[in-house]
């Protein structure tokens, strides 16, 4: 007597995502968020325009004290600086806190998406605005300026990345010590004004003592913009560079210490940050 052998077919499981697909999807729903928040969009569409007047007038009041200041590099430097403040660590700041306190990051944890995932995935609204408004800062100030073409693009582009990463692990660090969007005004101002007055974005480098300057060079924010601005003109504000190699060879310091910084970051972020509210 024989029998007949079946071999079992498994049933299909559910289909698993791919991280990119979930931080995308993460990315679109913040992004619907995003667009309901009408100050937030407000600022991010304004500052550049709010700020192009009264930071100008600031940096000829510095010029007239320092001939040598390259005015120019300064302000589309500083526009840059405020506009990657504003729209990536202020808001995400504001953004993180918020989806805490709703549970949304808590309930985002029991599902595939990593730890890791789930912070980019809530950043990239943010860090897409901050790009395209930084692109927008640059083209308007080389037509309007008729600045020369950059450097070294691709220096640029390292200088972006760098600060991008940096602003999202600041962002994440702030909000540990943030009980409410309300008062996340207060929580990041430490941060903003360092930036503001340490980082070159309202006291050009080269208009400091230098003493004063050398410190400033070590502050978190100051290598990601030193790299912008050397990778566009070629200097940080001391002496030129020369040629494709000369903008490498200046920015090796900024390099080294932008990237300790951000990995130490990204450290503290991924080891502090609340993924639900206090209790």
């Amino acid at each position: 007597m024989t029998t007949a052998a079946t071999t079992a077919t498994p049933a299909a499981g559910p289909a698993t995502t791919t991280a990119a697909g979930r931080i995308l999807a993460l990315g679109r729903a913040e992004a619907t968020l995003l667009l309901r928040n009408r100050s937030a969009v407000f600022i991010a569409l304004t500052l550049p325009l709010l700020m192009i007047g009264a930071l100008r007038g600031l940096l000829e009041q510095q010029k007239q004290d320092h001939p040598a200041l390259d005015l120019d590099a300064a302000l589309v430097t500083g526009l840059l600086g405020f506009v990657l403040m504003f729209v990536v660590y202020y808001n995400l700041t504001s953004a993180y806190v918020a989806r805490r306190n709703d549970l949304v990051l808590k309930r985002l944890r029991t599902g595939e998406a990593t730890d890791p995932e789930i912070l980019g995935g809530t950043a990239a609204p943010s860090v897409v605005l901050g790009l395209v408004m930084s692109a927008l800062v640059a083209g308007g100030g080389a037509v309007l300026l008729h600045l020369p073409g950059p450097a070294n693009p691709l220096l640029i582009a390292v200088g972006l990345a760098l600060a991008l990463i940096l602003l999202i692990a600041l962002a994440a660090l702030s909000s540990t010590f943030t009980r409410t969007v309300e008062t996340a005004g207060i929580t990041t101002l430490p941060v903003m004004l360092i930036t503001q007055f340490g980082s070159g974005l309202l006291v050009p480098l080269e208009a400091m003592p230098e003493r004063a300057a050398d410190l400033c060079r070590l502050l978190p924010t100051t290598p990601a913009f030193a790299l912008v601005r050397i990778g566009w003109f070629g200097t940080d504000g001391s002496d030129p560079a020369t040629g494709f190699a000369g903008t490498w060879a200046q920015a090796a310091p900024h390099l080294a210490v932008g990237g300790a910084w951000t990995a130490l970051a990204i450290w503290g972020a991924l080891r502090a940050f609340r993924w639900e509210p206090r209790r």
